[in-house]
């Protein structure tokens, strides 16, 4: 049943952004994907590439089901316009894309919203944790630390990589 609300809202708006021409991929995938994982953000659009071919897939987070129907609205087309050519990114031509929908359409859209934005009461277990220190890179040039959390290329082989300033990094936890 929220699959097929969601569905609806995504044609919709997939409608008004192409009422307004602009550029949005004809290869979106036609079911919206709700992820019950995502915490931190909202909604996501996922360029997916096989051989020479480019296909879309649009996901929400389950955390936006409770939402307004125009919050929700607004996060799709968000998400939509990421499908335009060099839209990416937020760059200039997705702000411009996005300031066309909100003038014609009431939305909000911008880079991010918060949860009190979107009217989502927040839970206790959603609040982020700090994060944990497992490992520790310095750079011997100007004494930089970077944290990680987990274990990756450049904590494994730290000699393979420079800190932004061109000094070398060492691990030092």
């Amino acid at each position: 049943m929220e699959t097929e609300y969601i569905n609806d809202l995504y044609k919709n708006v997939l409608e008004e952004a192409k009422k307004l021409k602009l550029p949005v991929s004809d290869k979106i995938k036609s079911d919206i994907t709700i992820n019950r994982r995502a915490r931190s953000r909202f909604g996501c659009c996922k360029k997916i590439r096989k051989g020479l071919r480019e296909s879309f897939e649009i996901e929400l987070s389950y955390r936006l089901l409770g939402c307004q129907e125009k919050f929700i609205k607004q996060t799709l087309a968000h998400e939509i316009l990421h499908t335009c050519p060099g839209c990416d990114n937020h760059g200039a031509l997705w702000k411009k894309y996005a300031d066309t929908m909100n003038e014609t359409y009431g939305y909000r859209i911008k880079r991010t919203d918060t949860a009190e934005q979107l009217g989502i009461k927040e839970d206790g277990k959603l609040k982020r944790q700090p994060l944990k220190e497992n490992y520790v890179l310095v750079c011997k040039k100007c004494g930089i630390r970077i944290s990680r959390t987990r274990m990756s290329n450049v904590i494994k082989n730290p000699s393979n990589y420079r800190c932004k300033c061109g000094g070398n990094l060492e691990r030092i936890r």
